[in-house]
């Protein structure tokens, strides 16, 4: 059986290599490293037209990764920058948020990483904290704590058990968005899984990096729930020619 196709969201940067300095499309390799490990075929989703490619480029996966990366702009949610907020990644936002809209939308299944988990509490019209300690390990390093599920959701169907989670974020989720409910808390509170219960499809988002650890259940939820999905439905082409997947009801 084929293995599910899961595209996974990307920066675009300035970067240096070689003789070479210009804009690049990144991604930490940890990232397709763990789909794989999960038994998924890792595709890269570089920033493109908010709404026309979004809509695309869904259709033609059988499961979403939105990465992590910079703070989400505050004006996405109706606050006033807070000064430790980070510079805006304005392109990234748009792109990943409509991605979200997609996914959800197309019932293609979903998770959010950290900074992806920000995105999908504000695409359905949540939320967040522009600043507070203590989940980062340092500038540049990441930090480690105790995540307890919330009995009798998705997440801790994955994972039953209270887990140690590799951190690094400075902000995190306060008003929840639309439907959206918490299924998992750090020891002070902050809200640590999303997900979204009355969805026919995954819609999961975790507040730390499961790709800089050693355990895959909760991108093994996000792969079986895609593969169940492509078993499931059927490719029908569109106008270009390309074959998205066709929502069953």
């Amino acid at each position: 059986m084929p293995r599910p196709v899961i595209g996974i969201s990307t920066y675009q940067d300035p970067a240096r290599w070689g003789v070479w300095e210009m804009p690049a499309v990144l991604l930490p390799a940890a990232y397709p490293r763990l789909v794989r490990a999960a038994g998924g075929l890792a595709v890269l989703l570089p920033p493109d037209d908010a709404e026309d490619a979004a809509r695309d480029t869904v259709a033609a996966l059988d499961g979403l990764v939105i990465a992590g990366g910079a703070d989400v702009e505050p004006a996405r949610y109706g606050a006033v920058a807070d000064p430790r907020t980070g510079p805006p990644a304005r392109e990234r936002d748009a792109w990943e948020l409509a991605l979200i809209r997609a996914a959800i939308d197309q019932r293609v299944p979903l998770l959010g990483i950290c900074r992806g988990m920000q995105l999908l509490n504000v695409a359905l019209g949540g939320t967040l904290i522009q600043h507070l300690e203590d989940h980062t390990g340092g500038l540049g390093v990441f930090g480690s704590h105790p995540v307890t599920p919330v009995t009798g959701t998705v997440y801790a169907d994955a994972v039953p058990e209270t887990a140690m989670v590799p951190a690094y974020h400075h902000q995190a989720v306060d008003r929840l968005g639309a439907g959206l409910l918490a299924s998992a808390h750090a020891p002070d509170g902050t809200v640590e899984a999303l997900e979204l219960p009355d969805h026919p499809s995954l819609v999961l988002g975790v507040q730390w990096h499961p790709e800089m650890g050693q355990d895959t259940r909760v991108m093994a939820a996000l792969v079986r729930a895609a593969g169940e999905r492509a078993a499931a439905t059927p490719r029908t082409p569109d106008r270009s020619g390309r074959a998205p997947r066709t929502p069953v009801s």
